[in-house]
């Protein structure tokens, strides 16, 4: 009996090294969306960006790529263009992680704002797509090979796999409780890490397959401004400043002027009021000489 306790401890302790020492050969899997194995990330801004996800050239290893990205469109009805941009991702694949617009008030054309997934394979048409709903402001994306943190999450889970599977049959031949706990303690472990590596590894291929894209639909009058750098457009600038100066004066006007009636009429009251107490007070002076 104590021999085949002493087998059955020889075989957990062995599977179970096999796989810490295949774990401790393989790197770290880091989930950050701003470095990778402590190296930043590659930034790659425009349709060359996106281009990585494309179609690799014959003879080349395909890669995991995780693109992310931004985009600042100006539109002239911001509610109106986010049912369109979501239009545009679900007829693609994708869909729409998070939406919030703010409503038109005081003069204000209201935006919206869209956090999209949309497929990597169509990422490129896409964004050109989105982009036809208005004038594309600002348009950037961001590149990251997430090869290696992929193969080396397959190969940690093949491993665990295998000493899960070696687990599951040294139960089928536990003779003793002493054994059974043994072999379950070292299960119940294996089992957990195994499913929080095949988590991480779901997670890191969604991110591959759908591209995030964070989308701002703003008015024109949202637009960032262009900084002058010609004569003209310094001219063109100085006049617009002018016209705003002018419009914010007659918003100031508007926003006074029943206020400056409402002094003027209590003014006027307290003329009269005056002027005619000091005529009646003549009219009493008049009468008593």
């Amino acid at each position: 009996m104590m021999r085949r306790s002493l087998i059955v401890a020889a075989m957990i302790v062995t599977a179970t090294g096999l796989v810490g020492c295949t774990a401790s050969s393989m790197p770290s899997v880091m989930t950050s969306d701003t470095s990778l194995d402590g190296a930043p990330l590659e930034l790659q801004s425009g349709p060359e960006g996106l281009r990585t996800m494309g179609t690799m050239d014959a003879g080349t290893a395909a890669r995991d790529i995780i693109v992310t990205g931004s985009a600042l469109i100006t539109v002239d009805s911001p509610a109106e263009a986010a049912d369109e941009t979501a239009r545009i991702v679900e007829s693609a694949g994708g869909h729409v992680d998070a939406r919030t617009e703010t409503a038109p008030r005081n003069g204000f054309a209201g935006r919206a704002d869209l956090t999209v997934r949309i497929p990597a394979d169509r990422l490129d048409t896409t964004l050109e797509e989105i982009g036809e709903i208005g004038t594309v402001e600002e348009r950037n994306t961001q590149s990251v090979d997430v090869t290696q943190v992929t193969e080396d999450l397959d190969a940690r889970i093949t491993a665990l796999q295998a000493s899960v599977d070696r687990l599951l049959a040294l139960m089928t031949q536990a003779t003793t409780t002493a054994d059974l706990i043994a072999i379950e303690t070292a299960l119940s472990d294996r089992q957990s890490n195994l499913e929080s590596l095949q988590s991480q590894r779901a997670s890191l291929a969604d991110q591959v397959d759908y591209s995030t894209v964070s989308i701002q639909l703003v008015s024109p009058a949202e637009a960032p401004v262009d900084e002058p750098d010609t004569f003209l457009s310094g001219l063109i600038t100085g006049w617009e400043a002018l016209v705003a100066f002018f419009s914010f004066v007659l918003i100031a006007l508007g926003v006074l002027l029943p206020w400056v009636a409402l002094v003027a009429i209590a003014i006027a009251i307290a003329f009269l009021a005056r002027r005619r107490w000091r005529r009646r007070r003549n009219e009493g002076d008049t009468r008593r000489e």
